[in-house]
């Protein structure tokens, strides 16, 4: 594994070589005691040492077995390759299945979490002048699902220590535009949902859940996804739950689920007549054939992230400076699609992050950062201030303040310091998978008087 510029694309063809462990989580034994290194101020390997965890390698993702393959052969053969063709194709068959996660009726499925949240935001009859407030702090995705439909992203800042919005913030950027709140689950942990919802309830706004990260998270006894007034989801490769690209819609409210399938089927309601506007959003045969094959073992990988999530935890709290993200009270299981810490240099000697990765990653145990730089730091905030339908539809002294307000201190903050282990593969691990990433990072703090030399 290469030290540097050590990206999630690269951790997956690095991983593609590895072993096929995602299996050994049914063997995950009882937690204990780490056995520490055996002298956790020897030499860094960086420095000629003996690495920690020599040619690391971590479960391979995406999860396949058989019975994934067999469901794709078996859908190749019997020729039904769109959701249009058969009541009871994969997708239909996945809808149904994904629903009973929840406890409702359906789901409505797309071809990406993108695609479910602009579905939503279309189904809410979201567009033109309105305003719909998000996070700076997560994939481009979240932002497009509100630009594809004329409306304005508004973002707030973050929590330092969730990586969350901050709810705070919110409330300070609501106009008498603003229709909606779209909360992210960012790594898969939900976020201050409560104070979302009070806020929301407060200005009677619409609260869209972009869950696309955190598939089967519990927050105050609820799956995320059915908090607000809809709930997106990801399946793309990296997720805990994938097929490639797909995304999926859950609500309680079953007139929007209802709307929500027209818009995602070119305004084509289930009654066969187009009755309004709606891109083709269809989720195809062969992604719900990965996914229903990818079902049967959903429950036990969660349960698995979640326990040596836990382990990681405790194992590393008395680490200053590598702190983990904070859980908002009351989640009660995380989706642990990335497992994220706050690296704060002033306890590693003042060495840059940069360093400590280098230095963690020549033990054998490859962490990287994560977002760059924030969305509000991207092109597209000048791009929109050009064009003329914005123009119109906001006005000059609104788009100067949407201008003004990209200033996200803490947003920056969290780009510069996260650390973050990418959780879907390397989380279903062993124990003592989890005891090496501990013991390099054990080591790597007690060599931190050595990270300026690297």
């Amino acid at each position: 594994m290469k030290p540097s510029n050590y990206s999630r694309r690269k951790f997956i063809a690095t991983t593609a070589t590895g072993s096929a462990a995602v299996a050994v989580s049914a063997s995950v034994p009882a937690f204990g005691n780490i056995t520490p290194v055996r002298n956790e101020s020897e030499k860094l390997a960086i420095l000629g040492g003996t690495p920690v965890a020599p040619e690391k390698k971590w479960p391979e993702w995406p999860y396949v077995d058989e019975r994934v393959v067999e469901e794709v052969v078996k859908t190749t053969r019997s020729g039904i390759w769109c959701r249009i063709q058969s009541p009871n194709g994969t997708v239909p068959t996945f809808e149904k299945e994904f629903a009973k996660l929840f406890g409702i009726k359906t789901s409505v499925s797309t071809g990406s979490g993108t695609q479910a949240l602009n579905t939503v935001v279309e189904a809410l009859g979201l567009g033109p002048g309105d305003e719909i407030i998000t996070s700076p702090y997560t994939d481009p995705g979240t932002i497009q699902s509100i630009l594809v439909s004329r409306a304005l992203p508004v973002m707030a800042d973050l929590d330092p220590e969730s990586f969350q919005l901050d709810p705070d913030d919110v409330e300070r950027k609501i106009t008498k535009n603003t229709r909606a709140l779209m909360p992210v689950h960012m790594m898969g942990q939900p976020c201050n949902l409560q104070r979302i919802m009070e806020i929301a309830k407060k200005h009677n706004l619409f609260v869209i859940e972009d869950s696309c990260q955190a598939i089967m998270a519990v927050y105050q006894g609820k799956k995320v996804g059915l908090i607000g007034d809809a709930g997106c989801f990801s399946f793309q490769t990296s997720k805990v739950f994938c097929c490639g690209e797909g995304g999926a819609i859950v609500s309680n409210n079953e007139e929007l689920m209802d709307k929500c399938y027209t818009v995602m089927n070119h305004g084509t309601a289930k009654s066969g007549r187009t009755t309004t506007i709606g891109s083709k959003y269809r989720m195809n045969e062969f992604e719900g054939a990965v996914l229903l094959g990818q079902m049967p073992g959903l429950r036990e990988r969660h349960e698995t992230r979640n326990r040596n999530a836990k382990y990681l935890t405790e194992q590393l709290k008395d680490i200053p400076g590598f702190r983990p993200q904070k859980l908002y009270e009351g989640t009660t299981e995380g989706s642990y699609y990335i497992y994220a810490w706050a690296y704060k240099k002033e306890h590693w000697n003042n060495a840059p992050r940069e360093k400590f990765l280098k230095a963690l990653a020549a033990e054998g145990i490859s962490l990287s950062p994560y977002i760059a730089n924030g969305l509000h730091r991207e092109p597209w905030t000048e791009h929109i201030l050009t064009l003329p339908e914005y123009k119109t539809m906001f006005g000059a002294a609104r788009l100067k303040k949407f201008k003004d307000e990209l200033n996200l201190p803490v947003c920056d903050q969290v780009c510069q310091e996260l650390a973050m282990l990418w959780a879907s593969g390397p989380l279903t691990a062993t124990t003592s998978d989890m005891d090496d990433l501990i013991k390099a990072v054990r080591k790597v703090y007690a060599n931190r008087d050595k990270l300026a030399s690297i």
